[in-house]
């Protein structure tokens, strides 16, 4: 569960990990109400040709091995392009138009478990009752939560094609994570890497945004939401995915995964502080219960305690 080798995380790589949801759950600060005023497709277009133009003068500082590394794997290129940026940025933006927050919410936590059922699928990983353990008290965490602690809106849910929209980008957003251990992934430095995925997404985001663009699609029209892009642009997506990333890189995707269960709690704590939303005792009940499962299943096993 640590990084290839037996070295130990150090408080640096902890400080990434715990960022990582942080930064996922400012989008919901920044992107509270750009659903619905910006086409979906064209919000993650500019999102991520942003990211790239921002973190392009490291691209460029290490262009050599930038070059190679898109000449030599473009097609592993384009596909985490596709995955991280494309499914999970515009899919999702467009998903949202159709299901609630609640459900997309509980829907996506569940790329978790999709990563540990994929390592354990494709690449041998065993799964351990205790990480299995923890994944569900976390799960439960999130879904007390979402359904306010009552079992009675649990009958209330309802799901649609945006629901399923948001299960294939959980499903994406697992892929991607694998495919960032690629061993291809070594061959060239984080930060100009990170800004070549930027730039894959944006090339990918291009053509559905050029057709919402030229079918009257919704454009960005007031400094409110371009205000909004521009967090969406430095801290949901610069820091949120170069910690993951790195999260990835030093811990793997199982344990980075974990993560995302902590986003909904996060995301309470930054609605209430910078939105002024009310704390509700189901709230407390939901953290207790994603804190404890995701220090249950962040626990390094045995081997690597010892070592």
């Amino acid at each position: 569960m640590m990084t290839d080798g037996a070295s130990r995380p150090r408080p640096l790589d902890w400080a990434f990990y715990f960022l990582a949801p942080v930064f996922f759950s400012s989008n919901l600060i920044f992107g509270r109400g750009i659903t619905g005023d910006i086409a979906p497709f064209t919000t993650a277009f500019i999102r991520w040709a942003g990211s790239a133009l921002i973190i392009l003068p490291f691209v460029y500082a290490d262009r050599r091995t930038a070059i190679a590394f898109v000449r030599d794997h473009t097609l592993l290129w384009l596909w985490l392009g596709i995955l991280g940026m494309g499914i999970c940025g515009g899919f999702v933006y467009w998903a949202l138009t159709l299901t609630s927050a609640s459900n997309a919410t509980l829907i996506y936590t569940t790329s978790s478990l999709f990563i540990i059922l994929l390592q354990w699928m494709f690449q041998g990983r065993p799964i351990s009752l205790r990480e299995l353990a923890g994944m569900v008290i976390a799960f439960a965490g999130v879904a007390v939560i979402v359904l306010k602690g009552s079992l009675a809106a649990l009958a209330a849910l309802t799901f649609n094609i945006g629901d399923l929209g948001i299960l294939v980008a959980a499903i994406a957003f697992a892929l991607y994570s694998l495919a960032l251990r690629n061993p291809a992934m070594k061959e060239i430095a984080p930060l100009p890497l990170f800004g070549l995925l930027a730039i894959s997404g944006a090339v990918v985001l291009l053509p559905p945004a050029l057709y919402e663009v030229l079918t009257g699609g919704l454009l960005p029209d007031s400094p409110s939401d371009w205000w909004k892009l521009g967090g969406i642009i430095l801290f949901a997506s610069l820091a949120a995915f170069y910690c993951f990333q790195h999260a990835v890189r030093v811990f793997g995707p199982a344990m980075a995964g974990v993560t995302l269960y902590l986003m909904p709690p996060i995301s309470i704590v930054m609605a209430v502080v910078f939105l002024g939303e009310t704390f509700h005792t189901y709230h407390a009940a939901g953290i207790i219960l994603v804190m404890g499962g995701v220090l249950l299943a962040s626990l390094p096993r045995g081997k690597a305690r010892s070592r």
